[in-house]
């Protein structure tokens, strides 16, 4: 194989190599947490931070960096889960790799 096939090669097996872009506290909850932005249509991994297992998951929106990303689906009204806690309900129903904020998320204390 020519150097520049090789060099070729490796640059296609580098691109598909990722470092985690999403964070998530805890086993069982419904979000995670973007260190970097994310790309609708992305596939991107995330790591939970209680036990460095990581997951892979396809992003439905562009998520910017801080913001949530569905872990669950989740019907409306339901509870959400982050931190091992609740945080809020669903205001519509959700899909794994959703973008989550404030159109589709309300607290649950009032």
């Amino acid at each position: 194989m020519s150097i520049e096939a090789q060099t070729s090669t490796l640059s296609e097996q580098t691109k598909k190599v990722s470092t985690h872009k999403f964070l998530i506290h805890h086993k069982g909850d419904h979000v995670g947490v973007a260190t970097s932005p994310i790309e609708q249509g992305e596939k991107v991994i995330g790591i939970y931070m209680d036990h460095n297992e990581e997951v892979e998951i396809t992003s439905l929106g562009d998520i910017p960096l801080g913001h949530k990303i569905s872990l669950v689906s989740l019907n409306e009204n339901e509870s959400v889960v982050k931190y091992g806690v609740q945080i809020g309900l669903t205001t519509r129903k959700w899909a794994v790799g959703d973008y989550v904020h404030t159109h589709n998320i309300k607290t649950a204390r009032w």
